[in-house]
């Protein structure tokens, strides 16, 4: 039977548990499985680096260290790429324009990113995930899952895994990890949401429908913002209000989603950790100090996207078939343009053609555009190093 250990908590935890559960624990603390339960249950972690930009900056300069300090540019038009927990208690999130988290937090601190830099940390990392299991799903630079159920160690308690991969991290790198221990992809995501920062937490077979059901369907991974919005309307607010619909209602208003919907809400998620996880794209952007109009300004603006993508596409052998201009105008409003062609864009030449077609398609314009992306999808290799989703740095 599967054992996923004693749920430790939050901040500093107790010396590790030996193989499998404490003697001491009750088969539920235990996640021992009660009879009737299927035979083998899954034992997946998943590892989320706290503040994981932010803090390799505080730590490779002390006099950041107990400071807020955003990552990105500082420019009126920059975006804050990682914010620490400092400056998060200002409400300072990624993603946000640098304007507004410098009127949320006037003694926020900018650094440039050092992307160079994060990503020897993340590959020292997986270095450490590696020593316990082969079978490692990368999400990003900064976090991903890992199935244990199998592992290199012969350790029968996840929660244990866990415990010593989080002390490894902070003992190699100095920065903190937050983990969650489950049975599933769905419900170990929530855990390591649950006790962050520098926290694990475990939800064990018997706890798993009823941690979800309590929780807003915000929270819930593969629901943003959009689809949160359009479940408000149909009166959805909780793991509860999901569980209540029936799977024909879900597939008629999410249509495929709609079968992913049903199954987390009741605590379900089949899907495996792919250790040989394929990266989907590969896309550069950038946003603009002033709003461009002219074509020949923004044809000028796409050569160094193209270039940084070409770059990653030459060093990794990657190419794909599809090429995606992205465009954000001044109101904020955001359209994609794609085109895929018969064989894969095997250079830089044809991504430019084919980016500089589709923005032509865009004029005349009647607003100013204020970013600018160019991305290639439908890959032709299984290569797979920071993220399935990468987008580099300009």
């Amino acid at each position: 039977m599967p054992r996923f250990g004693k749920a430790r908590i939050h901040g500093n935890l107790t010396p590790m548990l030996k193989s499998g559960a404490d003697q001491s624990q009750s088969p539920a603390a235990a996640g021992h499985l009660e009879p009737g339960e299927p035979p083998r249950q899954r034992k997946i972690i998943h590892i989320d680096m706290d503040a994981f930009y932010a803090s390799v900056e505080q730590r490779d300069n002390p006099d950041l260290r107990g400071k807020p300090v955003a990552v990105g540019g500082s420019r009126e038009r920059g975006v804050v790429a990682a914010a620490s927990y400092e400056a998060r208690k200002f409400g300072v999130r990624s993603a946000m324009a640098s304007v507004t988290a410098r009127r949320k937090c006037s003694e926020l601190i900018f650094v440039r990113p050092r992307f160079d830099v994060y990503r020897d940390v993340s590959r020292q990392i997986r270095g450490i995930f590696a020593e316990f299991t082969p079978v490692i799903e990368p999400l990003s630079l900064d976090e991903a899952y890992l199935d244990v159920s199998e592992n290199l160690k012969g350790i029968a308690s996840a929660t244990a895994i866990a415990e010593e991969i989080r002390a490894r991290i902070r003992a190699e790198t100095s920065l903190t990890a937050s983990a969650g221990v489950s049975y599933n992809k769905f419900l170990a995501k929530l855990a390591s949401d649950h006790r962050k920062p520098d926290g694990l937490y475990v939800i064990t077979p018997r706890m798993g429908a009823a941690f979800v059901e309590d929780l807003p369907v915000s929270k819930f991974h593969g629901v943003g913002p959009a689809t949160t919005a359009k479940m408000s309307r149909l009166g959805i607010y909780l793991g509860r209000d999901l569980r209540a619909q029936t799977l024909a209602y879900l597939q008629a208003h999410f249509g495929k989603s709609g079968s992913y919907y049903y199954s987390i809400a009741r605590g379900i998620d089949d899907r495996p950790v792919r250790a040989d996880r394929v990266r989907k794209s590969v896309g550069a952007e950038n946003t603009f100090p002033h709003d461009l109009t002219a074509l020949d300004a923004m044809r000028q603006a796409l050569q160094p996207i193209i270039d940084k993508v070409w770059r990653y596409c030459e060093g990794s052998g990657i190419r794909g078939r599809t090429v995606t201009l992205k465009v954000k105008y001044a109101d904020f409003e955001l359209i994609t343009r794609s085109r895929t062609t018969p064989e894969p864009v095997d250079s830089k030449l044809d991504i430019e053609r084919v980016s500089i077609d589709l923005l032509m398609r865009l004029f005349p314009i009647q607003k100013g555009v204020r970013l600018l992306g160019v991305s290639l999808s439908a890959l032709g290799t299984d290569r797979l190093e920071e993220n399935s989703q990468m987008h580099l740095a300009l």
